[in-house]
């Protein structure tokens, strides 16, 4: 993921950020369990955080006017947040294998479904926009002049 400039990142459906999203959170983990075999306790510890990190923008970037999956998958992605920092404080390689086997089986599914609905995958990203996107909207727009002397 590294290679992604930021002008190639704004070019990507939000269904294909999601999908880099679950690869950079799998390879975070897989690091982070690895480091935890390796008793490199610090390193594991700030693998685990972009993990948790990762899953808060995958939360934020979920549109809930989508149904009862984006409140499913805010379910899994907190679930999935809460067992990673309690992997990370006792160390627990076997818990973030577990999660490490969860994140594996959302990308897949996530990857098979940009696999068989191309189409609607890209344009579906342009129809509405995320609560990320809404906030971000937000953020963005120049403060009115008259506002700012209050």
């Amino acid at each position: 993921m590294n290679f992604l400039t930021k002008e190639l990142l704004y070019q990507k459906s939000s269904q294909e950020l999601t999908s880099y999203l679950y690869e950079a959170a799998i390879t975070q983990l897989k690091d982070a369990i690895q480091m935890i075999d390796r008793k490199q306790f610090l390193e594991a510890n700030k693998r685990m955080q972009k993990v948790n990190d990762i899953m808060r923008r995958l939360g934020a970037g979920l549109n809930y006017d989508s149904g009862i999956i984006a409140d499913q998958l805010d379910a899994v992605y907190n679930y999935i947040a809460q067992k990673t920092i309690e992997a990370n404080i006792k160390k627990d390689a076997q818990l973030a294998k577990d999660m490490l086997a969860i994140l594996e089986e959302l990308s897949a599914a996530w990857t098979e479904i940009l696999k068989t609905k191309p189409a609607a995958a890209k344009s579906a990203g342009k129809i509405g926009t995320s609560q990320y996107e809404k906030h971000i909207m937000v953020q963005e727009r120049n403060p009115n002049p008259m506002e700012a002397g209050k």
